[in-house]
């Protein structure tokens, strides 16, 4: 089925219960009642709340880190501490909490490809903080969308893609604060994967956005990055369905083999995104990472900083997530301080940035 007609259907029998769809490693949840769409649910960090109130410029990178620390230790919402502190009022969050369904949900369109169960009558999470959302205008403006990325597709092929600034982009820097942060981007040569990481958006934001600026003549597509080499597993001769992965993920875990582990559960939920075991095995696995790190010598509050130069930086083939990694190492902000302001899971910071510290590119 597709997106629009799988809603369509939902809507129309005024079903109640949890859509969950998944795709390699994503998994979203979207809670219907009566019909309508009540909330929703992500494990992609880029849709998490405090990655929506940055993009919007609700609260800042500093504002975000003080927060998570006290939900570190308070376990409270991070909605409630920062009205509660003043940061943003209840009615924002509720604002950015319904655009950040709507933006859950409209990614799925852009989607080729993903796995969907629905779960007739399951009880709505406790702690759901609920909205009202439509579900045939999310099916119209869904489907404007996939129009939409076709034309974006054709002018800008992938998220490697980057861009430079013609002359006279300097008339465009008084349309908006999103256009000036655009250019500043365009002209560091960021690809529209980077873009979207530092801007706290969707690809499909950003691409928008470049895609307008093309349009105008602003900027001009340029070329595309070479693709990072990603670990071939294939010599691992890594068993092919998931229980057996996860039967081996779990002997290396109990050989302290962490980082295999991770990368073999990571191969068995890039086949089925939304097992239940396979997305438990990972959090055990990533809290064991998360503590192998800190207890050999990355400490959450060291410093990290840069040991190449700018120019030395260029000749590393490092992908559009270290690269993100790398923008907020400045001397000043501690492990901790980075990891809260990173569109990623925890321990995928942390991986990142021990391989930038193994491979001699920063230094505590």
């Amino acid at each position: 089925m597709s997106v629009s007609d799988l809603l369509q259907f939902l809507a129309v029998g005024r079903k109640t219960g949890a859509l969950k769809i998944g795709r390699a490693r994503v998994v979203k949840q979207i809670f219907l009642e009566n019909g309508v769409i009540v909330g929703s649910s992500s494990n992609d960090p880029k849709e998490f709340l405090g990655q929506v109130l940055l993009h919007y410029g609700k609260i800042t990178e500093d504002q975000l880190q003080e927060a998570l620390e006290i939900q570190r230790h308070s376990g409270s919402k991070l909605g409630t501490i920062l009205s509660s502190r003043g940061i943003v009022s209840q009615a924002n969050v509720m604002e950015v909490l319904r655009t950040r369904t709507l933006e859950i949900i409209y990614d799925l369109f852009i989607w080729e490809q993903a796995n969907f169960e629905f779960f007739d009558s399951e009880p709505l999470p406790d702690d759901l903080i609920r909205i009202q959302v439509d579900a045939t205008s999310v099916i119209m403006d869904g489907i404007y969308r996939i129009d939409e990325w076709a034309r974006y597709r054709r002018v800008i092929p992938s998220e490697r893609t980057f861009f430079e600034l013609n002359s006279g982009w300097t008339q465009s820097l008084h349309e908006s604060k999103e256009i000036r942060e655009i250019l500043y981007h365009v002209e560091k040569r960021m690809t529209a994967a980077e873009i979207c990481y530092n801007m706290h958006t969707s690809l499909f934001h950003a691409s928008a956005l470049l895609f307008g600026l093309v349009e105008k003549g602003v900027i001009t597509v340029a070329g595309e990055a070479q693709v990072v080499e990603v670990p071939d597993l294939s010599a691992l001769k890594l068993p092919e369905t998931v229980p057996e992965l996860l039967k081996l993920a779990r002997s290396e875990l109990k050989e302290d083999n962490v980082e295999n582990a991770l990368a073999i559960i990571n191969s068995a939920l890039d086949q089925d995104p939304k097992s239940n075991e396979a997305n438990r095995l990972r959090e055990d696995a990533e809290k064991k990472f998360i503590a192998k790190v800190y207890e050999n010598g990355i400490f959450p509050h060291a410093v990290p900083r840069l040991l190449e130069t700018f120019e030395e930086l260029e000749h590393e083939r490092l992908g559009p997530q270290e690269g993100f990694v790398l923008s907020r190492i400045n001397g000043e902000l501690d492990v901790a301080s980075i990891v809260s302001v990173c569109p990623f899971r925890e321990a995928d910071s942390l991986r990142m940035i021990k391989k930038l510290a193994d491979g001699g590119i920063i230094g505590f």
